[in-house]
């Protein structure tokens, strides 16, 4: 069995594969959170999909560097043999992350057919198709209209997960990245399917083919050394595919997959 959902392995340690919240339960308990620090739903068009995002009501971010923070892949799947209906998070941790972060220059984006349904919502978006260029392409054209908006100078990217890939991806085809991030980042799509004996992410494009893009960009990953989703073996072969690793830091902490990354991310801020 190649399609392996290792987020149904964490639902079933955890007893909740029973009680998994609908899709606007998901939504309006992130909303609520969101308004309590003092952000609002922002939905960007795109020429392919249309995002959801989370911006504060009130900022000043002309000439600075504005955070993005890219949600995982969310609730991809159901059961090992269940493609979920609706990719929305139940438990996102890039939120709590933005929220430990103290500037006022952030924002949220959350990831095709999260928290928000359309005619394009095909399930292949969050499977296989994952890391597509149209979905790249969303986020490259998100960054445009934010950057429109905020006039903002430059963007730090943070990912977390598949989040990780995305902001890589965005990274290598950029000028304007200042530095990102990955938080248990899915570098190497390639590695990581073979590893964990998943069928191969058709569609989708592989941040581990274009470190001669990234060579030159500042980057840190953060890696769980119990992570059991994304293990340390995908980041160090992702590594070993630059030439020059300069720019390339990483720290390695005692965290699994998806807990508890709010220390380790505040030491790096």
């Amino acid at each position: 069995m190649k399609y392996l959902n290792i987020l149904f392995i964490i639902f079933i340690l955890s007893g909740c594969v029973n009680n998994i919240p609908t899709p606007l339960e998901r939504k309006s308990s992130v909303l609520q959170t969101a308004s309590g620090n003092n952000f609002q739903e922002v939905d960007i068009e795109t020429s392919t999909f249309t995002l959801f995002s989370l911006q504060k009501q009130n900022n000043n971010c002309k000439n600075k560097n504005l955070r993005v923070y890219v949600e995982g892949d969310g609730l991809s799947w159901i059961t090992r043999r269940t493609i979920s209906k609706d990719p929305t998070p139940v438990n996102s941790t890039i939120l709590k992350l933005m929220y430990e972060d103290t500037t006022e220059c952030k924002v949220y984006l959350a990831r095709p057919c999260q928290f928000i349904n359309s005619d394009i919502c095909d399930k292949k978006y969050w499977t296989s198709h994952r890391f597509s260029p149209e979905v790249i392409k969303s986020f490259d054209e998100s960054l445009n209209n934010l950057k429109k908006e905020y006039k903002n100078k430059s963007f730090t990217l943070i990912g977390h997960s598949g989040g990780g890939a995305v902001v890589a991806l965005l990274a290598s085809n950029r000028k304007d990245i200042d530095m990102f991030v990955t938080i248990a980042g899915n570098m190497d799509i390639e590695k990581w399917t073979s590893m964990y004996n998943l069928s191969k992410l058709e569609g989708s494009l592989n941040p581990a083919d274009f470190t001669n893009k990234l060579e030159n960009t500042k980057q840190y990953h953060l890696i769980g050394n119990n992570g059991k989703i994304v293990s340390k073996e995908v980041f160090l072969s992702y590594l070993s595919k630059f030439k020059n690793k300069d720019k390339v830091h990483f720290l390695y902490f005692d965290e699994n997959h998806n807990c508890c990354w709010e220390n380790p991310f505040k030491k790096l801020l």
